[in-house]
């Protein structure tokens, strides 16, 4: 039996519109835009752990559970799962809110990820990432 999850994990890292633009010929929002919306948000995240520059490596898993409207609003939230002498694993989750006229403004989640960040440096070579306690 699958249990419904009805609130996101971890921190609210980017709230954006999903537009006309990033449409498919279905009219629903490309997956490919919301992979990048995810990495966006995953980007910040390990920016702020790592304390400077990082690069995507890898994306070990994501699923598209729903498909994106016009006019949606797409909030990624994101976790740290994993932080290694370099590198970082950040879980993450698209939630979106429809605002319709007839008031209900229920959130669901859409997609789930996991991206795999490395801390970089000045010359684009693994660094060490320094935890701050």
């Amino acid at each position: 039996m699958s249990q419904e999850i009805h609130s996101p994990k971890g921190q609210l890292l980017l709230r954006t519109l999903a537009m006309p633009a990033d449409t498919n010929a279905n009219g629903d929002i490309f997956g490919g835009w919301i992979m990048s919306q995810l990495d966006l948000a995953g980007g910040i995240l390990a920016k702020e752990i790592s304390c400077g520059r990082i690069v995507t490596v890898s994306v070990s898993s994501i699923e598209f559970k729903k498909p994106v409207s016009v006019g949606d609003v797409v909030c990624c939230y994101g976790e740290c799962t994993k932080i290694g002498r370099t590198s970082m694993s950040i879980n993450l989750e698209v939630w979106i809110k429809p605002i319709k006229e007839d008031g209900l403004k229920d959130r669901f989640m859409v997609c789930h990820a996991t991206f795999n960040y490395v801390a970089i440096d000045g010359n684009g070579r693994p660094r060490p990432i320094k935890i701050n306690d």
